[in-house]
């Protein structure tokens, strides 16, 4: 566990740990619930296809292509639950192959087929 006092500034990183230098990660979802083995009942979106879904969510710059920095501010689940559990969806890519998703950014929609 991390403990924080609410809405202190989180600062997360992610990194790819492989012999290809040739890949970059992009944090595509990320979600928090106040039960550790629940991320489908109470949920709360901080990021969804890549697009921010709190308005203190950021991605921040990297060093590395294989490292992703984002981080928002600490929150509670209206104070009947003592823990916030994280939930992330990260993708690996081709570096600079900007046709990959990692180079998508937010995906707003999703596209439908057009049947008769």
């Amino acid at each position: 566990p991390y403990f924080v006092d609410m809405n202190q500034n989180l600062f997360l990183q992610a990194s790819l740990h492989s012999s290809d230098q040739n890949l970059t990660v992009f944090v595509d979802t990320c979600v928090a619930s106040p039960n550790s083995s629940d991320f489908r009942t109470l949920v709360y979106e901080l990021t969804k296809s890549g697009c921010s879904g709190d308005p203190t969510y950021a991605l921040f710059p990297s060093p590395r292509s294989d490292v992703a920095r984002f981080g928002f501010n600490a929150f509670s689940f209206v104070n009947r639950f003592p823990s916030v559990f994280l939930r992330c969806e990260l993708v690996v890519c081709r570096y600079q192959d900007f046709s990959s998703r990692c180079y998508q950014g937010c995906v707003s929609r999703f596209k439908r087929n057009a049947d008769s």
